[in-house]
């Protein structure tokens, strides 16, 4: 087995990693990521992020990116439209310009990370398959291919299904007890005049008791779809995917007496439809300090999407932890420490506020809460 050291060693290669990678640099500090995936290109990177004042725009910020980031922004998506089961539209807000949360597409973001590193920084088709400390805060991550890596510094940046994760903590994602079936309406303007009529320029809301759609415009025109259903964890196990108008009819099954203008979400889909169960760790997820090993984004607190902050926060965890590092030369303890500290009572605040704007979203005063909250915000 081919065995090579690496100082700083990212496990992932998502907006969090990535993010670390880049401050790290920037203080003149070399790091080495290993991601799954078999090239940057291997797949598309999901659909379109908010990204927050005081995580993500921060985050770039202090990776030196932030100017670059503007030229990425989605003119319009930041406009808001929610509609009601009988498709009357409840709520309208444009896109004025003066919102903190610009939309931007996750796959250009990536890019413009990618782009900031240095060649070789990022090692494809290296799938983390374990990891095991080797005394003195080193370790060793092992990987499918049968090769391995030791390091002074590990950090797991790999997502929901962490390999890194078991070092610190016994914690597991568990079922939120709602699932995602994701569609998309290609040249939505051209092909599904109705369907972009009613989603509008941004993001869209439709809730009913227990599931709903929730839609934004891509920059590309298209409208991507995320049909949420409050369902056991096995549901999605009896579609059939391969046989789109099949997938179609069983998903529509759940929204009977819901208008045609908003059923035409699903059953006019492109493509296939596909399925996702929603994960979260335990609310105030943390470990105990463990030398020369931590976390960041989802391996470090996955909650649901109904916060908003998940690619956000993964963004300022690598931010903070970079800064960390850089302000604490040669004492990786202290810069873990540090990071940490910050880390758990940050994440603990946004999972909790995940958790309870899923029970409001999926609950019996759906539509009404929704209202009342942005009625609040406004």
């Amino acid at each position: 087995m081919t065995t090579t050291h690496h100082p700083i060693a990212i496990v992932g290669a998502g907006l969090g990693g990535l993010t670390l990678a880049r401050v790290l640099q920037v203080h003149g500090i070399a790091a080495t990521v290993f991601d799954l995936e078999p090239s940057r290109a291997a797949r598309t990177q999901g659909g379109m992020l908010d990204i927050h004042g005081d995580t993500g725009r921060r985050a770039l910020r202090t990776a030196g990116l932030h100017d670059r980031f503007l030229d990425l922004v989605h003119p319009g998506g930041q406009a808001l439209r929610i509609v009601g089961p009988d498709g009357t539209v409840r709520l309208t807000e444009e896109d004025d310009g003066s919102g903190d949360r610009p939309e931007v597409d996750r796959g250009r973001l990536r890019d413009l990370l990618l782009d900031s590193l240095a060649p070789g920084t990022v090692h494809w088709g290296r799938k983390a398959s374990g990891a095991r400390p080797l005394g003195d805060g080193r370790h060793e991550v092992r990987f499918a291919d049968g090769s391995a890596v030791t390091t002074d510094l590990l950090v797991g940046a790999d997502g929901a299904w962490s390999r890194i994760r078991p070092l610190l903590s016994a914690a597991t994602p568990a079922y939120t007890g709602v699932s995602f079936v994701e569609a998309d309406l290609h040249d939505a303007d051209t092909r599904h005049r109705g369907a972009a009529a009613l989603v509008g320029g941004g993001f869209f809301f439709s809730l009913g008791e227990g599931n709903g759609f929730l839609a934004h415009r891509e920059g590309d025109g298209s409208l991507h779809v995320y049909t949420a259903l409050k369902v056991a964890e096995d549901w999605l196990d009896g579609i059939d995917f391969a046989d789109a108008a099949a997938a179609k009819e069983t998903v529509l099954a759940h929204f009977g007496g819901w208008h045609e203008s908003l059923r035409a979400l699903v059953a006019e889909a492109d493509g296939a439809l596909v399925g996702r169960r929603i994960h979260a760790l335990p609310v105030g997820h943390r470990w105990d300090r463990t030398p020369g090993v931590t976390l960041l984004g989802d391996a470090a607190h996955l909650m649901s999407p109904f916060a908003g902050e998940g690619a956000n926060l993964a963004m300022l965890d690598g931010a903070e932890l970079g800064l960390a590092v850089a302000a604490h030369p040669g004492d990786a303890e202290a810069a873990l420490r540090s990071y940490e500290e910050a880390l758990f009572p940050r994440s603990a605040a946004s999972a909790a506020e995940s958790a309870a704007s899923l029970e409001q979203l999926f609950g019996e005063r759906a539509l009404d809460g929704l209202l009342e909250r942005f009625a609040a915000i406004g």
